[in-house]
């Protein structure tokens, strides 16, 4: 009888040899689904219809990566040159500003004279002075350089540069209008 067969040290060997073979047939199953799920998940990662594999994969990615920063610090370059050069474009600009009214010539015309100080940061400039009469007005103009003038200055047109410099920069607070008599009037 077969059962018989069994007992015997073949037949143990052989049911040994049965159950080693299904257990490998039930791992090879596992390993097989674990492997599908792998390959799947590494579809997701990797894209889908290009067969490649993981180190690739991740070479490709690298390589985008060192594009991107190489990209980002040309940009960041350019922006630090443009930058640079608004900020010596804003430099140049009107920073300091201030008119000084006056009576030139000594009368009660109510301060009719003006000087007019424009200067940007690094004190350079115009002082621009209208010189008012009855019956004529004189324009002066005058160049500043760092603070000081090629051509000497009335005391009005210093004062107009004292108070332009002493202002806000970028006309913050005040409106950068002095009046002030007549130095003649006052002695």
């Amino acid at each position: 009888m077969p059962l018989d067969e069994l007992t015997t040290t073949v037949g143990v060997v052989a049911l040994a040899a049965a159950a080693v073979a299904l257990v490998a047939l039930v791992l090879a199953v596992v390993v097989s689904i674990r492997v599908r799920r792998l390959r799947a998940a590494q579809s997701m990662v990797l894209g889908g219809h290009e067969r490649r594999d993981l180190v690739a994969h991740a070479e490709r990615l690298e390589n985008g990566f060192v594009e991107l920063r190489d990209w980002v610090e040309d940009s960041l370059s350019g922006l630090d040159q443009r930058s640079i050069a608004q900020d010596a474009r804003i430099a140049g600009c009107v920073a300091h500003r201030a008119v000084i009214r006056y009576d030139a010539y000594g009368e009660m015309s109510g301060q009719q004279s003006s000087s007019l100080a424009l200067l940007d940061s690094h004190r350079s400039g115009v002082v621009i002075s209208s010189i008012s009469h009855r019956d004529q007005a004189r324009i002066y103009v005058k160049q500043v350089h760092e603070g000081e003038s090629e051509v000497q200055l009335s005391p009005e047109e210093n004062e107009a540069v004292a108070a332009a410099l002493a202002s806000h920069p970028r006309g913050a607070t005040d409106a950068g209008v002095v009046r002030a008599h007549d130095a003649r009037q006052s002695a």
